[in-house]
């Protein structure tokens, strides 16, 4: 099965910042090429105010890794800027990744402060490949945020990605609709995003159709013999009431004397006050025995509209998701950072803690080399907190647990042994330079996944405004480890 190229034949080697290069020459000019180090991905807020993050992109940082390489055409460049040695772009030409990197699946939710992405790797390997990771991950998880948010405004309603026409260029528009389909769309406008991802492609007509023809009535019928199994009709080109609606029954009519039953039939409406016109619609559709026809709507719906038309009794079954979904047009960027945790001491290979201050509180990095467990209450099956702990921490679910804030220390929970369930959520893909995670799923299946992992959360935490947020708490020892490198970087 086909999941999908990023590259889609293009060597995406180059797709970096400059100074990822300037300091790899660096690293090589001082020998220390070699140096291992670790890098965690991380993002420090939710998107939207959302009570949580969804993991996606996952499949195309494996791609690109495993096709990372500097052609000639690449040497050439480099050359050609005057700012790189020879001995330098030597290096580059037999240039592989030969690390490790353990990520959250995708379709997983996640939190803010936790690495999305752990890079373990020779220096100039895991500073290279820092902006292209970031792209990836920060784009796709953006939109299966929002498109998250949406699904859950639609209570079970199925909804539709359809934003190729405004997304900021083709890739965007291509993975934002695979995002999408993992946070729990049910399928796609985009027809190479369906190729691609082998998800389900989805679409009537647009009001052009109806406008080709002398009337809208011939439009109708000519549209339901073309797709009698499918025949979904856009009912306000003209009046929505008076024209669409009224054509539309007709056709439906037409189509039961004739002992056509469709798969699935019904109307759209692209304007208008959609709470008001979809009773009527309802209303009229229901009177002459069509009760399971579908009322579909779009025009620039978000999951705060789609909220308020819900509150408001709308009669919509179905909605079509674009412009605000495709770019998260509130929220239009991720901001995930990518920060050095650890790095390698080359005369003894112990890995040195390392850590970023900052006088913004939320920019202090958390050092060493960590991992994180999910705890869920026994129960319940519920999402309680994550912990980020050390590498080599060790636990048993048998013992009373004991969580604390790391800003707000006096704020406690103890979690007696038996009572909850500890779940380690970073997976490992890359293992010294090959891939590992070799059953990948699908993109259906993601969205599965995600679905399943969204239930593990607290209704609190889903809502749309002010959610709950979940706890994302440190171990004992890594919080020490950070307070000893705070007090030793600032000459406490």
């Amino acid at each position: 099965m086909n999941k999908g190229s990023i590259s889609d034949g293009r060597n995406l080697t180059l797709l970096t910042d400059l100074y990822e290069l300037t300091m790899m020459q660096g690293y090589f000019k001082r020998k220390d090429k070699n140096v291992n180090v670790i890098f965690d991905a991380f993002y420090r807020a939710n998107p939207d105010g959302n009570g949580y993050a969804i993991s996606c992109g996952l499949e195309q940082v494996i791609e690109l890794i495993e096709n990372f390489h500097f052609n000639e055409e690449d040497i050439d460049y480099l050359r050609s800027l005057g700012i790189f040695g020879e001995d330098f772009l030597d290096y580059l030409k037999e240039f592989r990744f030969t690390g490790d990197i353990y990520a959250i699946p995708e379709g997983n939710v996640m939190f803010p402060r936790e690495p999305m992405v752990k890079v373990k790797a020779p220096i100039m390997q895991a500073q290279l490949i820092e902006t292209a990771l970031l792209n990836i991950i920060n784009h796709q998880s953006l939109i299966a945020t929002k498109a998250a948010r949406v699904v859950h405004a639609a209570k079970g309603d199925g909804v539709m990605e359809f934003g190729l026409r405004r997304a900021q260029g083709p890739d965007a528009g291509i993975y934002g609709a695979r995002a999408a389909v993992v946070a729990g769309c049910v399928g796609t406008s985009n027809v190479l995003a369906g190729k691609m991802f082998n998800i389900p492609v989805m679409g009537t007509h647009a009001h052009s159709w109806i406008m080709s023809f002398k009337n809208e009535l011939d439009a109708f019928r000519a549209y339901a013999k073309l797709y009698p199994d499918a025949c979904t009709l856009l009912i306000d080109t003209y009046d929505t009431l008076n024209s669409g609606l009224p054509n539309a029954i007709t056709v439906f009519k037409e189509m039961r004397d004739a002992g056509i039953k469709p798969k699935k039939y019904g109307i759209r409406m692209d304007s208008g006050d959609l709470a008001y016109l979809s009773k009527k619609v309802k209303a009229a559709l229901d009177a002459e025995g069509f009760t399971d026809a579908i009322i579909s709507a779009s025009n620039d719906l978000d999951e705060k509209l789609i909220q308020s038309l819900k509150s408001q009794g709308a009669a919509i079954n179905s909605w079509g998701v674009g412009t605000n979904l495709i770019t998260s047009k509130d929220t239009p960027a991720f901001g995930g950072v990518y920060k050095l945790a650890a790095i390698e001491n080359p005369e003894t290979g112990e890995m040195i803690p390392k850590i970023k201050i900052s006088e913004n509180s939320e920019k202090v990095t958390n050092p060493g080399d960590k991992v994180i467990y999910r705890i869920y209450i026994r129960e319940t099956g519920k999402l309680f907190a994550d912990l980020i702990a050390l590498s080599d921490e060790v636990y048993d679910e048998n013992d009373d647990l004991v969580l604390f804030d790391p800003i707000e220390t006096w704020k406690k929970t103890r979690l007696k042994g038996g009572s909850y369930i500890m779940k380690p959520l970073l997976i490992h893909v890359f293992e010294k330079g090959k891939c590992i995670y070799n059953n990948r799923p699908s993109v259906l299946e993601l969205r599965d996944i995600c679905r399943k992992d969204l239930d593990t959360l607290w209704e609190e935490s889903r809502r749309l405004i002010n959610p709950h947020q979940t706890h994302v708490d440190l171990s004992k020892p890594l919080y020490d480890l950070k307070q000893e490198l705070l007090d030793k970087y600032k000459n406490i």
